[in-house]
């Protein structure tokens, strides 16, 4: 029972790659982790109802728009990152003896994952990864156990067979989010080894809160706030069907009243939910205030928003660019993808697993 490396074990060439509602962003990296260079980058949209919670339900219909997006990009490398929303993966902590052969580890993983999956283990795939000593207790260790359903994994594998890649790694969404913000803490904070930090990444139907405080994620919270409910304004407002409205937004072609019918109430409507949702963080963790707001996803691209969202929050709020400090190869100067930076902080975060492996 492997969940397909989850934790990472071998060094190789990997691209990143995010398949979302909204679509499957690619990115591609190499260098290192202290100086990466972007080598790749691309994206194709996906028709609504094509990927539900990460769940690929037209599979034909996606596969062809994957193999369309290789195609007319050049891409060639092989294997690839992916990631099932956090949603799909449990983890749990646990502790065992230090002095454990590799096998009674594996079988002592097993049996203590049998007590908090609500399914047979053998519908399960299943991957850990030893923490270090624990804190407490020197002659044991801390492992970090992660489980998801077989069948999510086996249909981002049978995509990837579809069109001749390998998924050689799937990762859970919300530690390649870590990842990717990691390296922007060090560019931002780089003498604050405790900087608390919200990540607010937010995509078509849902926003992931993530309160990181200096390497470790203390909190998450899935909240129903997306773009998809400003495309749902638009389409009401203006009497469009959702497609249309759809183009409207990314084209920018609204009438003149779309700030102060739709935009406006939609940002005051996000600022309330965002709100509600830090009070419940606040409630639950020992951090009522943070540092910093990290804003990403396609929809935090929206206009105001991270303006409207510092000034409720009382915190600085930035669209955070994940390819900020990264050297450009030739073959993306140019990209028009780079104008959509934020989009790609998932897929960024996939990439960079290839240099922590």
């Amino acid at each position: 029972m492997d969940l397909k490396a989850l934790f990472g074990r071998r060094q190789e060439a990997i691209l990143g790659m995010d398949i979302s509602a909204w679509g499957i962003k690619v990115v591609g990296l190499s260098g290192s982790m202290e100086q990466p260079v972007l080598e790749q980058l691309a994206s194709i949209r996906l028709p609504s109802g094509h990927v539900v919670d990460g769940h690929i339900v037209k599979m034909h219909q996606v596969a062809e728009a994957l193999r369309y997006l290789l195609q007319e990009n050049r891409i060639r490398t092989q294997k690839v990152a992916l990631a099932l929303p956090s949603s799909a993966v449990i983890t749990k902590k646990i502790m065992v003896q230090a002095d454990l052969a590799p096998e009674d580890m594996q079988a002592q993983v097993e049996e203590e994952t049998r007590h908090f999956i609500p399914f047979p283990l053998d519908e399960v795939s299943l991957d850990f990864c030893t923490l270090g000593p624990n804190p407490q207790r020197a002659e044991m260790v801390d492992v970090l156990i992660a489980a998801a359903r077989r069948d999510r994994v086996q249909s981002l594998e049978a995509l990837m067979e579809w069109v001749e890649l390998e998924a050689s790694l799937v990762d859970v969404q919300s530690y390649a989010l870590r990842l990717a913000t990691r390296r922007l803490l060090d560019i931002h904070f780089p003498r604050q080894k405790n900087a608390v930090v919200l990540l607010l990444k937010v995509g078509a139907g849902r926003t992931l809160m993530q309160l990181t405080v200096g390497q470790a994620i203390v909190y998450e919270q899935d909240i129903a706030l997306g773009g998809d409910q400003l495309t749902q304004r638009i389409a009401a407002h203006y009497r469009l069907s959702d497609a249309e409205a759809e183009t409207r937004k990314i084209s920018g072609i609204l009438a003149q009243d779309f700030e102060s019918s739709v935009l406006l109430p939609y940002i005051c409507s996000a600022v309330d939910l965002l709100e509600r949702g830090i009070q419940f963080m606040s409630n639950s963790t020992p951090y009522s205030k943070v540092g910093q707001i990290f804003l990403s996803g396609g929809g935090a691209m929206i206009p105001g928003l991270a303006a409207a969202i510092s000034s409720a929050l009382q915190s600085p709020c930035t669209l955070i660019n994940p390819f900020e400090g990264m050297q450009l190869a030739p073959r993306v100067r140019d990209n028009p993808d780079l104008q959509n930076a934020p989009l790609f902080i998932g897929a960024c975060g996939l990439a960079l697993r290839r240099f922590s492996l």
